[in-house]
């Protein structure tokens, strides 16, 4: 009988141990899950940063006489 209750004391200590394993998953999983929303959030921000800085230098480059097109043919005559 002793051998019983060794052998479901052993299980007992092997479904705990489980147990804390897959809620030490569950922690990770929601903080790697917290840490890609994190991501996308500065990654939709850096996008409408690119957005608003990629309109400002178009801007600035249709404004500068630097980066006007030269008519060529108009130079070779």
């Amino acid at each position: 009988m002793t051998c019983d209750l060794q052998v479901n004391q052993a299980e007992q200590e092997d479904k705990t141990m489980l147990i804390n394993q897959v809620l030490e998953l569950q922690h990770t999983l929601e903080d790697l899950s917290a840490r890609v929303d994190g991501v996308k959030e500065e990654n939709l921000k850096l996008k409408s940063e690119n957005q608003v800085l990629g309109q400002y230098i178009e801007n600035l480059m249709s404004a500068s006489s630097v980066f006007q097109t030269t008519d060529t043919k108009s130079k070779r005559k």
